[in-house]
């Protein structure tokens, strides 16, 4: 592996139903373009692997922002972790969080908005809805023979959603699997688009 830090950088709002479509071998080269190492990316809605320089991790996110938002003719915007955040999002967990009949997200969070802040502003369905603030992000959780009835979309409708991003709590262990087997020693992959869905 090459030398420098892990990244992983999330990308919001691409490639869902037929709106800003970025095909993930465009999106590796635009990566490699701004000379980041072992680019990979991971299913279709926008998670990029890469090794870069250490850096602060707002610069690094305003870079890429600024280059894919160019290359692409659209607004993007990214939120990056290291592969240390990334697990401490999974242990940061609340106890039982993916259980088997709920459906259960992680919602990164980008500045200027704040874990804490977007607690305050979901609203939540009594019986159906649950939301805990963690480091960076908030877990939430639909009971999924209820999902439809959710208030989780409430929020979405809000401005502050575009300061976020949201990943399955799958992908998002799936995310954390795949960063610490490539700091194992794996060989380099380009790409883990594997079927599935977030």
């Amino acid at each position: 592996m090459s030398a420098g830090v892990q990244y992983l950088a999330l990308l919001r709002g691409i490639n869902v139903g037929g709106r800003n479509v970025v095909p993930m071998a465009d999106l590796r080269a635009a990566f490699a373009r701004m000379e980041f190492a072992d680019v990979a990316t991971y299913i279709a809605s926008g998670n990029v692997l890469f090794n870069a320089p250490r850096q602060r991790r707002e610069e690094l996110a305003a870079r890429i922002e600024s280059e894919l938002t160019r290359g692409f003719g659209t607004e993007l915007k990214v939120v990056v972790l290291t592969e240390a955040q990334l697990k401490r999002v999974i242990e940061g967990a609340p106890r039982g969080f993916g259980g088997d009949a709920h459906l259960c997200d992680v919602i990164f969070v980008r500045r200027p908005l704040t874990a804490k802040k977007a607690l305050g502003l979901i609203e939540l369905r009594e019986g159906v809805d649950r939301a805990w603030q963690g480091t960076g992000v908030l877990y939430f959780s639909r009971l999924a023979s209820k999902a439809s009835s959710s208030r989780l979309s409430k929020f979405a409708a809000r401005p502050e959603y575009k300061n976020v991003t949201v990943r399955s709590w799958r992908t998002t262990a799936k995310l954390s699997a795949l960063m610490d087997s490539r700091n194992g020693g794996t060989e380099h992959v380009a790409t883990f688009d594997l079927p599935g869905a977030d």
